[in-house]
């Protein structure tokens, strides 16, 4: 009988956000397979616990991930953990578990720390729906391509971002959402300097020019506001589309999301924009 791939959540930076179910399967499962094998260990030793490690991370999924498999096909059970927080969740994870679930072999989610879930609920924008966005593109055009694909976006939206992006990060957000649009600034969650700050984008581009980041964030975007469906005009849905190509979109996939965002007819808007296209 195959084992089982257990995902076990690891604290994000507090200690003690260790459960009782986390440790308990850490010290049942045959294996570790680990994001840093330094850093797991260092988790390990906190519970007293010896555990044989595997690394998993994400240039070796191709060669460890059958591994891992191979192990679990033959009985054993595993434990899969990144450094901090919930495995397969904008993680390499879910290419294991993903071959785990085409091999019949089961995997049981451990709940526990997840970054973006605790900036969501401390973040005072709405909860009901949202969208996980993780890490943006590092290449300006292509995160300005990406959020331009995001401006009509209804949902509260959370992003990943390292410190050193911020600023750049912040100021394309502002210039494709809008100023007046609300953020979430969530730092160094359960942390010693934990910090979140509920402004504006224009208010959080004015704090990264007067104060350098520090930390890892969670950034909370509230999502666009719906339109007046009365006020939406063919004039509306022809400017979308060119905000959409500008961000590196084709004229086709412009059309088809402007559309969509703005309930307009798809073939329309096309027609539309060929015939602006031409007069242009």
């Amino acid at each position: 009988m195959a084992g089982t791939l257990y995902l076990v959540p690891t604290p994000i930076g507090n200690l003690g956000d260790i459960s009782r179910r986390m440790a308990e399967t850490l010290g049942a499962v045959d294996f570790v397979a680990a994001e840093d094998t330094r850093v797991s260990l260092k988790l390990l030793n906190h519970l007293g616990l010896k555990k044989p490690l595997v690394s998993y991370y994400r240039h070796n999924t191709e060669t460890a991930g059958p591994q891992v498999l191979e192990r679990l096909l033959a009985g054993e059970d595993c434990a899969l953990v990144t450094d901090a927080g919930t495995p397969a969740i904008s993680d390499p994870g879910e290419d294991l578990v993903r071959l785990c679930a085409e091999n019949g072999v089961t995997v049981v989610p451990i709940p526990g720390p997840c970054a973006l879930v605790s900036a969501l609920a401390a973040s005072g924008l709405p909860t009901g729906r949202f969208t996980f966005e993780g890490f943006l593109p590092m290449n300006k055009k292509n995160r300005r391509a990406r959020l331009a694909e995001l401006a009509g976006e209804g949902r509260t939206m959370l992003f990943y971002e390292a410190p050193h992006k911020l600023t750049a990060t912040l100021a394309d957000l502002a210039e494709t959402f809008g100023g007046e649009r609300r953020i979430a600034l969530c730092r160094e969650l359960t942390k010693l300097h934990e910090e979140v700050v509920r402004t504006t984008l224009a208010g959080a581009v004015e704090l990264c020019r007067e104060k350098e980041p520090r930390g890892e964030y969670v950034l909370v975007v509230d999502g666009a506001p719906a339109p007046e469906e009365s006020e939406v005009t063919p004039e509306d849905g022809l400017e979308r589309v060119r905000a959409l190509r500008a961000g590196g979109a084709s004229l086709k996939d412009a059309c088809r999301q402007a559309a969509r965002e703005l309930g307009l007819s798809r073939n329309d808007l096309y027609a539309a924009a060929l015939a602006a296209d031409r007069e242009g």
